[in-house]
């Protein structure tokens, strides 16, 4: 039996961290400038807490704003509760950090996607790193209906170090 460094898991921890500092600084002083954020999580997540009308309308994931209007933002160490206005009907929320499935700053065109292995997700198995989006603003995530997929179509380049030896 090898033993491996899982460099997927820590980075999903790492990016995590840095989502609640960025929240916990936010419910200490507030919005700076014009930061707000897309945050889309999965609804179906066990921890996750959220209206039974929310729920049934995004059965999958949600995209939620946080941006002029929001109340009770709660940072804990596993997750965070905030207060988001749906159509002029403030509902609470508990979105579970590893509920997230991206985390969008278009303001200054920073964001994370994390990926997941699927339902039979083996605990050993290596976990895909997030990816750190290249530029949110112009693709940044809008609310979705259930079914409803969004893709860039843009496919990573591979560059070989060996075109650059001599």
């Amino acid at each position: 039996m090898s033993r491996s460094i899982d460099y997927g898991n820590l980075m999903h921890e790492a990016m995590r961290g840095l989502i609640r500092k960025v929240l916990t600084d936010v419910s200490e002083n507030g919005l700076p400038g014009a930061h707000h954020f897309f945050i889309t999580f999965d609804t179906s997540h066990p921890d996750a807490e959220l209206a039974d009308w929310l729920s049934d309308r995004y059965p999958g994931e949600m995209t939620v704003v946080m941006q002029h209007w929001y109340d009770k933002l709660d940072v804990g160490t596993e997750g965070f509760a905030v207060t988001l206005n749906f159509g002029d009907a403030p509902e609470p929320l508990y979105i579970p950090y590893d509920a997230i499935k991206t985390f969008v700053d278009p303001s200054v065109e920073f964001g994370l996607r994390f990926e997941t292995q699927g339902e039979e997700e083996d605990d050993d198995a290596p976990v895909s790193p997030p990816e750190i989006l290249p530029s949110p603003a112009a693709s940044a995530p809008k609310p979705v209906e259930d079914g409803d997929t969004e893709t860039d179509g843009k496919d990573a380049e591979i560059v070989s170090l060996d075109s650059f030896r001599k």
